[in-house]
């Protein structure tokens, strides 16, 4: 393939990624709201997909091999079962609109971080500019809720979606640097995460369905497992090879403006004005910070 060709088909994955990330934040406040836990949405995301893709597993294997156990761990079970419950939980207690912002949103903001703790790459003057402006709009979007107590325990929430970012940012890194394919990144999070994530949420005793129809059960399943945990995972991963890491965080700008829209048009979230310019510094931050007005693109994005 062509490299012009292979980065367009980057770009749409990213693309579709991202806006699959915004569905996800909407279907799960819905879902939490409802009649869903958080424990059963992951559930829900994680063994039926695992089931589906098992001889996928048994050809390519699920050991991440010539890595050390942090990194192999974060590989295994960062993006399929930490990333998605932290952030599923925060979305209990906080909008969809201020999910897009802080965590989709702030994943340039800790990839590059995390891109400097583990890679040592530096970003550009125009870069860190980008990332301050993210770091900016995310204050204004968590911080005036808490001074002002618009939204009562929603700064548990923001304090999730943040962490959840963190984990997320610190898995692109490593993947990038593991040389693994989209589909081998993506069985061995879902084998990990079903295997180990499974029992600790059945031990809660939060995963019971109580008041949840089958019609419901399967519509989730469809959502959470095979567009948002297998689609979106392969999709990311695919862009991550294609753009790299911080490249393909770069596409988050979108995020933060579909689940303020989706927030407000399907579950009827308040939006002040102050929000809505946390969520454009946010999305305008991300688009400096990805790199894309630079002559050179990033180490890891080559």
């Amino acid at each position: 393939m062509d490299i012009p060709g292979a980065r367009a088909l980057g770009l749409a994955a990213a693309l579709a990624t991202v806006t699959i990330w915004a569905a996800f934040m909407l279907v799960t406040r819905f879902a939490v709201q409802g009649s869903f836990t958080v424990e059963e949405l992951l559930i829900l995301r994680l063994v039926p997909g695992a089931v589906v893709m098992a001889p996928v597993m048994w050809r390519l294997g699920v050991m991440p091999k010539g890595l050390s156990w942090p990194r192999a761990a974060m590989l295994m079970v960062g993006a399929s079962a930490v990333f998605p419950y932290v952030v599923s939980k925060g979305l209990a207690y906080a909008p969809a609109s201020d999910g897009g912002a802080l965590a989709p949103g702030m994943l340039p903001f800790w990839t590059a971080l995390a891109a400097y703790a583990l890679a040592g790459e530096v970003p550009g003057p125009r870069r860190r500019l980008g990332l301050a402006i993210i770091l900016a709009g995310a204050m204004v979007v968590s911080l005036w809720q808490i001074f002002l107590g618009a939204a009562d325990g929603a700064w548990k929430g923001h304090l999730m979606f943040l962490t959840g970012s963190g984990f997320w940012a610190v898995y692109s890194v490593i993947f990038r640097q593991s040389g693994l394919s989209p589909l081998r990144g993506l069985v061995i999070g879902l084998f990990w995460g079903t295997l180990l994530g499974s029992p600790l949420l059945l031990a809660t005793g939060n995963v019971r369905f109580a008041g949840v129809s089958a019609g419901d059960i399967i519509v989730m399943t469809v959502i959470q497992s095979f567009v948002i945990g297998i689609l979106a995972m392969f999709l990311f991963g695919y862009a991550v090879q294609r753009l790299g890491a911080a490249q393909t965080a770069a596409f988050g700008a979108l995020t933060p403006i579909l689940a303020l829209l989706g927030g407000v048009a399907f579950l009827g979230e308040t939006v002040t004005p102050l929000k809505v310019l946390g969520v454009s510094l946010v999305a305008a931050g991300v688009f400096l910070a990805s790199g894309v007005l630079s002559k050179r693109p990033s180490a890891l994005a080559s």
